[in-house]
């Protein structure tokens, strides 16, 4: 398209248009190219859009935290490196002699799951790919807007039922040991972390105290230390 007597001016994105799929993107692009020599001379305008599938390894950095925990197995696997090693285990003939422990990095973030305890490599996958699934809830966070906020759904269906802001169409309180707690406990990392480690600040923003937060908080060892961490990295004490 580009000639001598076309010169490059600027690109800019100029949107991104409502998904059309739970894992595709588009981005619209804008190209500004100025011509010389020429009876028209002006600015003029292409328009392009590109298609990113968040499946996909090639486009991870256009995925949010979110949609990586929605990912199948099969999705996620496919934005990962598998090695497979041998794990020390119990001696005499029990011994795994074969490498059937596995190890997973998932290539846009970096964070690495390993399961070795089972002499299965297919249960061993599994186990990892669980493991990073959680990693992924507690060390990818997303930005969250504050102004009229409201609790996503997967985060008011951890929520006590004492909340305010709960409705009872959300059920039983979900806890740590059902699927569904990894989205809620993301969406409430996302929270503190955007106002900066603040219990006290989270908890009037979803309807409960400082205490019933910080008992929401306490129940499971991963929330914990993640939200320690975020505390400590803005200088205040853990919770304990």
């Amino acid at each position: 398209m580009a000639n001598a007597n076309m010169l490059w001016n600027s690109a800019k994105i100029l949107g991104f248009p409502a998904p059309i799929a739970s894992n595709v993107r588009w981005a619209r692009f804008g190209y500004k190219f100025r011509f010389r020599h020429h009876p028209f001379e002006g600015s003029f305008f292409f328009f392009n859009s590109l298609r990113f599938n968040c499946s996909s390894s090639n486009a991870n950095s256009v995925c949010s935290g979110k949609e990586y925990l929605v990912l199948s197995d099969e999705e996620l696997m496919k934005q990962c490196e598998m090695g497979t090693f041998k794990a020390s285990g119990p001696g005499g003939q029990h011994r795994n002699k074969r490498e059937s422990a596995v190890r997973l990095k998932h290539i846009p973030t970096g964070i690495i799951a390993q399961a070795v305890e089972d002499r299965s490599q297919h249960k061993n996958r599994s186990s990892a790919l669980a493991r990073l699934r959680a990693l992924l809830a507690l060390k990818v966070r997303n930005p969250v807007d504050l102004e009229d906020y409201s609790p996503p759904p997967e985060l008011l269906q951890i929520l006590p039922p004492k909340s305010t802001v709960r409705p009872p169409e959300c059920g039983p309180q979900i806890g740590p040991n059902n699927s569904k707690f990894l989205p809620g406990m993301q969406a409430l990392l996302d929270l503190i972390s955007t106002l900066d480690g603040s219990v006290s600040d989270t908890a009037k923003l979803l309807g409960l105290t400082t205490g019933a937060l910080s008992r929401l908080i306490l129940s499971d060892d991963a929330l914990r230390m993640a939200v320690n961490d975020i505390r400590m990295s803005k200088g205040m004490k853990p919770l304990k």
